[in-house]
């Protein structure tokens, strides 16, 4: 490792280090060993990620061949790294800012209890995140889509509740997920057939698609194998681990609702939204809610609704509503589709899809409240208006932002509208296509490191600090997905991000992200830790990325060999391996890379790869 014993000049490996490295191959097979005797937690996946850590490649994240030059840690304080302790079996599921406690002291009204709460800086807590017992390392893609290991995600409660909609099964001990939902009970292919007889899904147009009210995300991950990536969102509610789900299955989700504030997501940001069934009360608040989902909504992308108040005539009495109050609730969405400037194409039986007109200005609207906010991506925890996003200027068919949106998989790597049209500041159609060159070049890099990146291993992978997408692009492959983070206080390029194809969320780190514990396989934060360092500690934010990564689990950081350095300090005292190695260009480039791996252990005192 990085000892703070070696001399920055000293090229030749002393005994203590070769000591080392021999220790950890030991430790390593035995640790093979217990997996393979049926002990510990892992599957067969598991079992194969060790096996790979032989002599010649300690943990492929943690590879110590000559050609990789160890950066000694520099530690001036001569203190020993802190240790975090393991929180109490009852925070397993712990999300910081979507606690149940905290959510009921706020008011009901228009959801505002179910948005984000997070917990003051007293309240905050500083341990470990414990995974449950028996916790085991989750299914391949694509068997994820429809198994799940009963012991990561142990709630049984909607294989009852929704047991005749075929949201989720009891088998053994695993969930199986037969892709059903409650207005698709026979499956989600045939629900996107009959959507794709209207929406050209098919032909690369539509990429990136917003599932409001997602359930366990069956829409977002059917859709995948069709090339489109969906945001599904729902809230932590009485639905008991739907996102969990979800995200346990290697769908990109997140916890979230319609509530008082913007969502967290651009202008003109997806290229297809529906509502299935989502109990979303879109006529309420003057159409609010329904004009945000227009804000998101690119010029040219559809909104499907499937469920009430559609098919009212004969659903009236199954949902104790009157026909005339179905029928009004009908009339007022049609009348609010009609002010967004959306063309009704299509109603049979439970469902209707609209489509956003490309050019607003053909349209005539009614004394329309158009919003003034001269940024409608500026959005994070700002309340919602009843106004309409004003759309971009029109300049002909498939334009976005005043563009044109190639088809994908050229959307990904074309320069993106916003770029093309100067909208993000210092950055040009040169300076684009080098930042996807430089990020091709780092990746490869990650991978001659560790050798599981591109993998099956690392299905759900997030960027903390993503900039222009460049990591993800240069990543991407139907084995994986990246959730971009765009951070609220970084330069906001999360639109240029939605224009290239990809998806993402705006957030600040010195908070809890909208998720559950043990969602990401691999977590990449590049820079990130610089531009927070006078914001908030350090320590919360390493805690956070512990709480959101799987165990075994891989991170790589990517910063100033300061930052670097008291990050290794820190992780040492949180059940992390990390080794520091030099940038690839050499020594004399002062940003460094950590590569750190989180390692497995249970609540209790359950079985742990980790020695204390």
């Amino acid at each position: 490792m990085g000892s703070k014993h070696n001399s920055s000049g000293n090229k030749v490996r002393s005994p203590v280090s070769i000591f080392i490295v021999l220790g950890l191959c030991c430790f390593f097979y035995l640790l093979g060993a217990w997996q393979k005797s049926g002990f510990g937690k892992g599957d067969s996946i598991a079992f194969q990620i060790t096996k790979q850590t032989d002599c010649k490649n300690v943990f492929p994240t943690l590879n110590f061949e000559p050609h990789h030059n160890i950066v000694p840690l520099i530690d001036s304080t001569g203190l020993k790294s802190k240790v975090f302790k393991a929180c109490d079996d009852k925070f397993t599921d712990y999300t910081p800012c979507q606690e149940q406690d905290r959510a009921m002291t706020f008011p009901r009204e228009n959801m505002i209890y179910r948005e984000r709460h997070c917990p003051p800086e007293a309240e905050k807590l500083h341990c470990l995140i414990p995974a449950p017992k028996g916790y085991m390392t989750p299914f391949p893609w694509p068997k994820s889509r429809d198994y799940v290991h009963y012991a990561n995600v142990p709630y049984k409660s909607l294989t009852v509740e929704k047991a005749v909609q075929n949201w989720v099964q009891f088998q053994g001990n695993v969930f199986k997920f037969p892709g059903g939902g409650t207005m698709f009970p026979h499956g989600a292919d045939a629900y996107i057939d009959e959507l794709a007889s209207v929406i050209p899904i098919a032909d690369g147009s539509i990429r990136t698609a917003l599932d409001t009210g997602c359930g366990v995300a069956s829409w977002g991950a059917y859709l995948l194998k069709r090339k489109v990536l969906t945001m599904s969102f729902a809230p932590k509610d009485n639905h008991e681990a739907q996102v969990q789900f979800a995200l346990e299955r290697g769908v990109p989700a997140v916890i979230g609702i319609l509530g008082t504030i913007h969502l967290p997501y651009p202008s003109s940001a997806f290229d297809m939204a529906q509502c299935s069934r989502c109990l979303i009360p879109w006529t309420s608040n003057d159409g609010m809610y329904l004009m945000e989902v227009d804000r998101v909504l690119r010029p040219g992308g559809y909104w499907i609704l499937s469920g009430p108040p559609l098919n009212w005539k004969i659903y009236y009495k199954t949902w104790k509503q009157t026909k005339e109050d179905c029928k009004a609730e009908q009339t007022k969405i049609e009348e609010l589709a009609e002010l967004l400037c959306w063309e009704k194409k299509y109603e049979k039986g439970d469902i209707a899809i609209w489509r956003k007109k490309e050019n607003a200005e053909t349209c005539q609207r009614k004394s329309a409240n158009i919003c003034t906010s001269k940024d409608a991506d500026n959005v994070w925890y700002k309340k919602m208006e009843v106004c309409i996003t004003p759309s971009p200027r029109f300049a002909g068919a498939n334009e976005n932002v005043g563009g044109e949106l190639k088809k994908f998989p050229a959307r990904l790597l074309a320069v993106p509208p916003r770029i093309a049209k100067g909208s993000v500041p210092g950055m040009t159609d040169k300076s684009y296509h080098e930042d996807n060159k430089q990020w091709k070049k780092h990746v490869n890099y990650y991978k001659n490191i560790n050798k599981l990146i591109g993998s099956t291993r690392y299905r759900n992978i997030m960027d903390m600090n993503a900039g222009l997408g460049g990591f993800a692009a240069a990543l991407e492959s139907p084995k994986l997905w990246v959730m971009n983070v765009v951070p609220t206080i970084a330069q906001n390029t999360l639109g240029v991000i939605y224009e290239r194809g990809l998806i993402g969320i705006y957030h600040d780190w010195c908070e809890g992200f909208s998720t559950y514990p043990r969602t990401y396989d691999l977590i990449h934060a590049s820079g990130v830790l610089s531009l927070y360092q006078n914001k908030c500690k350090l320590e919360d934010i390493l805690l956070e990325m512990d709480r959101i990564l799987r165990p075994e689990g891989s991170v790589i950081f990517r910063d100033e060999v300061d930052v670097l350095n008291k990050v290794k300090k820190i992780v040492g005292g949180m059940r992390w391996q990390a080794k520091l190695v030099d940038h690839q260009d050499g020594p004399l480039v002062p940003e460094k890379i950590l590569f750190a791996v989180k390692q497995y252990w249970v609540g209790g005192k359950g079985n742990s790869t980790f020695q204390e």
